[in-house]
């Protein structure tokens, strides 16, 4: 079969795929080993025309989830052992998430950073030496966000570069200034805060921290959850939360950036990732 016959192929199996799914909840991911675990649900592209900025706790929209869809995110690493562990029991369910780090960590800790992307996560990015960006002046700010956006790109790719390739950015302590929020829209990167978190931060108990999710998770019944893989209370937390996740039919969605989703993926963006192109690729043949 020709490649343009595939590629139509794709693009008729994958619409009809995103019909039958729509009202259901795919809850293993494609190429998991494990058939009862978690998995990743789906592939949600974020356009930063569109969203620009993203988070009820911060701002007055958030990504597009449904009932019971969440997105993890985690704030403030690479740092070993936390990370690994966390990087682990994502692994074993089969979950993807997206990673903020801090420059400098990534600086100190570049195979980590690998690791992350290497596992399928979305690697983004959360300043260099985590100021509070609303205390400190703008060319400070800026400098320090760059700075941290090149250490995460030379640890991720060996190349040095203040352009992101994934544009997204979360402020430390969700603390920004009307300054810094224009810049970053002016570069088309996506400010991310949260839409519920666990307070990890905080001198808790793996338990208490788990418990924050689950009675906040009572209420909103969905959003984006933050986290640190720095901490290790939340390593601790993680397997017991995504049981908790897995027995209470909650899905995971899996954040990319629209421009880079576009540009390289095989089917269109924003399918469950249950439609795999090896399968599609597989009946075509």
């Amino acid at each position: 079969m020709t490649r343009m016959c595939l590629h139509r192929l794709v693009l008729r199996l994958t619409g009809a795929a995103t019909v039958a799914l729509a009202g259901s909840a795919v809850t293993n991911a494609a190429d998991c080993p494990r058939q009862n675990a978690l998995g990743t649900s789906r592939v949600l592209a974020v356009d930063a025309k569109t969203y620009p900025r993203v988070g009820l706790g911060s701002f007055p929209e958030t990504v597009p989830l449904a009932d019971h869809e969440v997105v993890l995110t985690f704030d403030d690493g690479p740092r070993p052992p936390s990370t690994e562990k966390v990087l682990a029991a994502l692994a074993q369910e089969c979950v993807r998430a997206t990673f903020f780090l801090v420059g400098r960590s990534s600086a100190e800790f570049p195979e980590l950073v690998r690791r992350i992307a290497a596992q399928g996560h979305t690697v983004a990015h959360h300043s260099w030496s985590h100021p509070m960006m609303s205390k400190i002046p703008f060319e400070q700010a800026k400098e320090d966000i760059d700075r941290g956006i090149a250490a995460d790109e030379l640890a991720l790719s060996g190349v040095s570069t203040e352009t992101p390739s994934t544009p997204f950015f979360r402020f430390p302590y969700f603390d920004s200034s009307p300054a810094t929020l224009d810049l970053l829209q002016a570069r088309g990167i996506i400010v991310f805060g949260a839409d519920l978190w666990a307070n990890d931060w905080e001198d808790i108990t793996p338990k208490e921290e788990l418990t924050n999710v689950i009675e906040r998770l009572k209420t909103a019944r969905k959003g984006i959850i933050l986290l640190h893989d720095a901490q290790a209370r939340t390593a601790a937390m993680m397997p017991g939360l995504l049981r908790h996740l897995h027995e209470n039919e909650y899905r995971i969605v899996h954040l990319v950036p629209a421009v880079s989703a576009q540009k390289n993926a095989e089917v269109p963006i924003d399918v469950p990732t249950v439609t795999s192109f090896r399968a599609i690729k597989t009946l075509a043949e």
